[in-house]
């Protein structure tokens, strides 16, 4: 694989080729994080809430944390696929306890979200009003 494409774009193509290793079973490093007040820093949360641990990166403190995550899980730079795997795994333990259902049943479908036939019609209504107003 060449050196030039991001960690996502190397993971997406180990998906495609079935060589993702990602297994629904693995073990989750996430644990809840309950501690009344407000936090002051960043550094007084413990690894186990972060996604993805090693990193510190994308917090699951509460239920607008977990979705946040799912969102920009496949943003995230500088992840091995394995960490990736780990993060969405934490995720889903993340999102079963705050009560959130995910669509997601693996990291290769974030960010994958094909536009509804609503938005579609939505975007060529407004391409055909702004060349109609274009024309003389």
């Amino acid at each position: 694989m060449a050196k030039h494409l991001s960690s996502w774009q190397r993971f997406v193509a180990l998906i495609i080729n079935g060589q993702n290793g990602y297994d629904p079973r693995m073990k989750t490093t996430w644990e809840p994080h309950e501690k009344s007040g407000r936090l002051t820093a960043q550094s007084d949360l413990p690894d186990s809430v972060y996604a993805f641990p090693k990193q510190r990166k994308e917090p699951l403190t509460d239920a607008r944390h977990v979705r946040n995550a799912v969102a920009r899980l496949d943003q995230v730079e500088d992840v091995s696929a394995a960490d990736r795997d780990l993060a969405f795994a934490n995720i889903q333990k993340a999102a079963q306890h705050y009560g959130i259902e995910l669509s997601e049943t693996s990291p290769a479908d974030v960010g994958v979200h094909p536009q509804s036939k609503t938005n579609k019609r939505k975007r060529t209504t407004a391409r055909a009003r702004t060349a109609s107003k274009e024309q003389p």
